[in-house]
């Protein structure tokens, strides 16, 4: 949910402000090296009322997201068959998320957003209704989860892509980072409440409550001042405009590695809706409460990482590395947690580190993408990160099922830290081979 010089070379390369030369002093992306304020982005009027509606909506998405995990095991009571239902929700993401993309940079943001949302809150009364009524079948699950997947092909690229259209250029990373914190907020609030809400009432009320969530994002965007936008320059109908976009982040190396750590850890180790309630309920043998419980720390971690991701001034393709070395080390030290309550409290730092990856990774690829072509790269970043999710619930859901619930925690953040420590030795010897070319 940074100014940055936008001009660029014919190898379309972006100017981002990033440092390469680790020489002090240091800058920020929009170039300045003043103490940042972490929450300057929010003065502004537009991004503030959109950022409270949107925090609203992810309580409610958040607890819906519980109910189909919860809802999945009571009629499975299968790793596998979860994986494979939140798979289906990204599979539309996964194949044509590129797509999904140019159309959101063909078109008015706000607008298209509206739409989602709407049809979002239609998806999610029809799930209320079923699952009061106790007619909820895995087949039909799987079918509305594949249609809330083809809403997503616009509204992901659609939010990331406001972002940029409700700040200046000078507040973008602030802004990305500000987003994380207030969505992870409200991440905080999703789970916990689900949890007890199952407890108490079933999973129906879950529903009922995200379909009421998602006019929060609809008031907001009826009250946003449109002349106060910075709206990009919308993409005019051409053939080669996806391949356009891949060819971009292929040339941009500030675009390149952050894109493929996202795709590592987006496949295995942001699986944590298959992992959590597999560690929670096989390994500690908790009810919906733990796997609440989890969630919800995570998310209590995600919001001490926003806070320190809107403070940060440097931010670089090595940061972004080692944030995933850490990220993976802690995510490997709570799978093999002794008991719940250790595994809770590594799950904090767990949810810290992913806040910290992910705000770092979505905003030097905000500030490092030409403007018209911002959507299609966000876009590209959805299929990995949540696109893979196709390929990984059910592989991560596998592994647990075959070797246990802890390994599938476990392998996520082997991936992570391994892609870290990858994509560190990549761009140190890049760096010592532009410094010594000959040697």
């Amino acid at each position: 949910m940074a100014a940055a010089a936008w001009d660029r070379a014919d190898t379309g390369a972006p100017m981002t402000g990033v440092e390469h030369n680790p020489t002090p002093p240091r800058t920020n992306l929009d170039g300045s090296t003043r103490r940042p304020d972490s929450f300057a982005s929010l003065r502004i009027r537009n991004y503030r009322i959109y950022t409270l509606g949107q925090s609203i909506s992810v309580v409610g998405n958040w607890m819906q997201n519980v109910a189909v995990g919860w809802m999945t095991l009571q009629l499975t009571h299968s790793g596998t068959m979860l994986g494979l239902v939140i798979g289906a929700r990204y599979l539309p993401v996964l194949l044509f998320g590129a797509w999904g993309g140019l159309v959101v940079d063909r078109h008015d943001t706000c607008r298209l957003l509206a739409l989602t949302q709407i049809w979002f809150a239609v998806q999610a009364a029809l799930l209320t209704v079923l699952s009061a009524a106790h007619l909820v079948t895995l087949p039909l699950l799987i079918v509305i989860m594949l249609t809330l997947g083809l809403t997503n092909l616009f509204d992901g690229p659609a939010r990331q892509k406001l972002i940029s259209e409700l700040v200046d250029a000078e507040h973008l990373t602030n802004a990305v980072a500000v987003n994380s914190t207030f969505v992870n907020t409200a991440k905080l609030v999703g789970p916990g409440a689900a949890g007890f809400v199952i407890t108490a009432l079933g999973v129906a009320p879950c529903f009922a409550l995200d379909t009421v969530s998602f006019l929060a994002v609809l008031v907001s965007l009826a009250m946003l001042r449109t002349p106060e936008m910075h709206p990009s320059e919308r993409e005019v109908r051409a053939k080669g405009q996806i391949r356009a976009g891949l060819t971009h982040i292929r040339r941009t190396p500030e675009l390149l590695y952050p894109m493929f750590m996202v795709y590592v850890t987006g496949i295995f180790t942001w699986e944590f809706p298959v992992s959590l309630p597999l560690l929670t309920t096989s390994a500690f043998h908790s009810g919906p409460a733990g796997y609440g419980a989890a969630t919800a720390l995570m998310s209590a971690g995600g919001v001490l990482g926003g806070f320190a991701a809107m403070r940060r001034r440097h931010l670089s393709t090595r940061s972004l590395s080692l944030s995933a070395l850490i990220w993976g080390a802690l995510i490997c030290a709570a799978a093999l947690a002794p008991s719940l309550p250790v595994a809770l409290a590594l799950l904090v730092l767990v949810g810290a580190g992913s806040i910290t990856f992910n705000a770092t990774a979505k905003t030097l690829m905000q500030v490092g993408a030409a403007p018209q072509m911002r959507g299609r790269v966000m876009a590209i970043w959805s299929i990995g990160w949540m696109g893979g999710t196709v390929i990984g619930a059910p592989t991560v859901g596998a592994i647990g099922a075959s070797f246990g619930p802890r390994n599938a925690l476990l392998a996520g953040g082997m991936a992570a830290a391994g892609v870290g420590i990858l994509v560190l030795l990549l761009t140190s010897a890049a760096r010592r081979t532009k410094e010594d070319p000959v040697g």
